[in-house]
Parts: structure tokens; sequence; C-alpha cells
């Protein structure tokens, strides 16, 4: 899915944000996480990619593909 708009939940100062991959600029930003996470979901669903989300410490905690994936990774918390 490399070539495939991949949506990024991230933190922006003290809000969260929706960042296409490769963008310098946010998409959308939001006061909760959870609503980020909605957003960028559906961006991810409707470009068939892949939405990661960044926990509160930086890392990347939890992705989620969408489309056909050849390799899809085995998911483990949903």
């Amino acid at each position: 899915m490399a070539n495939k708009d991949n949506q990024y939940v991230v933190r922006h100062g003290d809000k969260w944000a929706v960042r296409g991959e490769n963008k310098s600029r946010v998409a959308k930003t939001f006061d909760t996480q959870r609503d980020a996470i909605s957003y960028g979901r559906e961006r991810a669903k409707s470009n068939s990619s892949e939405l990661r989300i960044q926990g509160k410490n930086g890392n990347f905690r939890d992705s989620d593909s969408y489309g056909n994936d050849p390799n899809p990774p085995k998911d483990k918390n949903h």
C-alpha cells in the first residue's frame, strides 16, 4: 500500500490532527483523538489506504488497513 495516500493521526500542539502521507500540512485538527481517528478512518477507507494512529508518547500504537492488501498484517486488536 505504499502508493496510496495513507493517513496518520498525530499530535498537533495540544490537539490531534489527521495528515496524509508525505504531506507537510495537516488535513484537519480535532480536540480529541477519538474524533481524529474517526475522520482519518473515513479518509483511509475512501482512499483504500492505511490509517496509522500515534499515541500520546509519539509512538504509533495501532494501524488499520482498508482496501485490497496482498499481505495483510495480523491485527491483534480488532
